[in-house]
């Protein structure tokens, strides 16, 4: 007997169904706890540098601790929720008990006792950021191999995914329309809130409890999906070989690592401009709080241009092109008025322009940018039907663990890299109340233009190297439906 269970010719049959709307913003209501979390993690440097007094190196080295046992946690819990059995399926356990851990993180994290030296600052830090980040491994990678497998429809897929990062989008941007015109609104003329302690009261309580109710929104909502999932018929005992075996198969594979290296410098270069951004915001174009949330106004077109764009690009284009093409267009998009203010060609701060000039490139960069992280997330479903087809054992768990330690990048390894930066630059603590030099505000510049743009390259040539295209998809799939039919056969008798 294999792995899964024997299956009926219905049932194979259910495995290429159009998953039902309903089913879609279900899954996608999940995403709520995900923008809470990326929202707060704006502010994270910000809150421990500028408002506590903590060096931009030492918050980097917090990050790295966090990112680095994150990295070894993701692909175990994979790998776990892979081989978990039990009456409520494979990943909805983990999902459910997810809840606890992520919201009570959130609210100590940006509330320490205090008192606290740095180095306990620090501590508290890398203690109540590793909670959040491991509640969130638990919750995404099951949560993002539920999506891989609620259908194996090549297109459908995409569309699955394409509902999920569309909620993602929107509720990002509402959540940090209220951080940043209700929580953070300017008090007092000429200071940016977002360095001032009291408004982080308020962020910690009221993110961990979207946060809660938002995991098991989704959770609960979604069991009535169990029946189409993958089954595994009994559980299987986690060993050290068995892990190391399943990494080994996976980075052996070209595809694989294409979108496994593209996503993750995507998201890191996504982490470390949404660290620097906000300190250029702040201390280069001197914006309040309610003029940095055109930034949010700006991606929003994107949202509702993504799907129609992303169902026409994925009929006449395959996806390696279509993350190629769209991942161009930001590259050079995003850092375009860093790279002008870094040459003394943009409007003066009292121009009607002026703000049109920060964040209009941006709107442009944001029509397209949902298409190549919903691709990305349609390609790793791909893989797992072909590390299937190899292994004969479906891995979605352990393939996905890449996109949560992807997406969880963007403040663990995004946050390194952009506090090593701010310590590079020699930016200052306190910089409210003392001031920034001159080559700090062109180093700011210089991180969110040149190194943006270099990053986001790197990525690009990664894509060139995956395999998969629709013709090749549609063979794996026949070929594991045959498998699949021989096998219910097999053990019928």
């Amino acid at each position: 007997m294999t792995e899964t269970e024997t299956e009926t010719g219905d049932e194979l049959k259910d495995r290429r169904r159009k998953v039902p709307i309903r089913t879609k913003l279900l899954f996608a209501s999940g995403t709520l706890q995900e923008a809470t979390v990326t929202a707060g993690g704006i502010t994270t440097m910000l809150f421990y540098n500028q408002v506590l007094g903590v060096s931009p190196a030492l918050v980097g080295m917090a990050f790295l601790i966090v990112s680095i046992l994150d990295a070894v946690a993701d692909p175990i819990v994979g790998l776990w929720s892979d081989r978990f059995h039990s009456r409520w399926g494979r990943r909805h356990p983990f999902m459910f008990f997810s809840a606890f851990p992520i919201a009570i993180g959130f609210y100590f994290l940006y509330q320490p006792v205090n008192g606290l030296s740095e180095t306990g600052l620090v501590i508290w830090l890398v203690v109540f950021f590793t909670m959040v980040r491991l509640g969130q491994t638990f919750y995404l990678i099951p949560h993002d191999a539920l999506g891989a497998e609620l259908t194996d429809d090549y297109e459908d897929r995409t569309s699955v995914f394409g509902y999920n990062n569309v909620a993602e989008m929107i509720l990002s941007t509402l959540v940090v329309s209220i951080l940043y015109y209700v929580i953070f609104g300017t008090v007092e003329e000429g200071t940016n809130s977002l360095v001032k302690e009291a408004g982080y009261v308020v962020m910690a309580w009221t993110g961990s409890v979207t946060i809660f109710f938002s995991v098991l929104l989704c959770t609960l909502s979604t069991l009535d999906q169990l029946p189409y999932m993958q089954k595994v018929e009994d559980a299987q005992n986690f060993s050290t070989r068995d892990f190391l075996a399943e990494i080994s198969l996976l980075l052996s594979n070209p595809s694989f690592l294409a979108a496994c290296l593209s996503l993750l410098i995507i998201m890191i270069g996504l982490g470390i401009i949404g660290v620097v951004a906000n300190y250029a915001y702040i201390y280069v174009y001197e914006l309040s709080t309610e003029q940095m949330f055109w930034a949010g106004v700006a991606k929003m077109p994107g949202v509702f241009v993504a799907l129609p764009l992303l169902y026409f690009l994925s009929k006449n284009f395959e996806k390696r092109e279509i993350v190629i093409a769209t991942t161009l267009a930001v590259s050079f998009l995003v850092p375009l008025p860093h790279f002008l203010m870094l040459i003394d060609f943009f409007p003066a701060s009292d121009s009607p322009y002026y703000l049109f000039a920060i964040f209009g490139p941006l709107l442009l960069a944001y029509l397209v940018f949902p298409v190549s992280y919903i691709v990305i997330d349609s390609q790793l479903a791909d893989i797992a039907d072909q590390h299937e087809l190899q292994t004969n054992c479906r891995s979605e768990g352990v393939i996905f663990s890449v996109r949560s330690f992807g997406k969880k990048s963007t403040q663990g390894v995004g946050g390194l890299l952009a506090g090593f930066g701010l310590e590079f630059i020699g930016f200052t603590d306190n910089a409210q109340e003392v001031g920034v030099p001159p080559e700090a505000i062109d180093g700011l510049l210089f991180l969110n233009g040149p190194v943006y743009l270099g990053l986001y390259l790197v990525g690009v040539y990664f894509m060139t190297w995956y395999r998969i295209d629709r013709k090749t998809h549609a063979e794996i799939l026949e070929r594991l439906e045959t498998r699949r039919g021989e096998a219910a056969t097999t053990d019928a008798f």
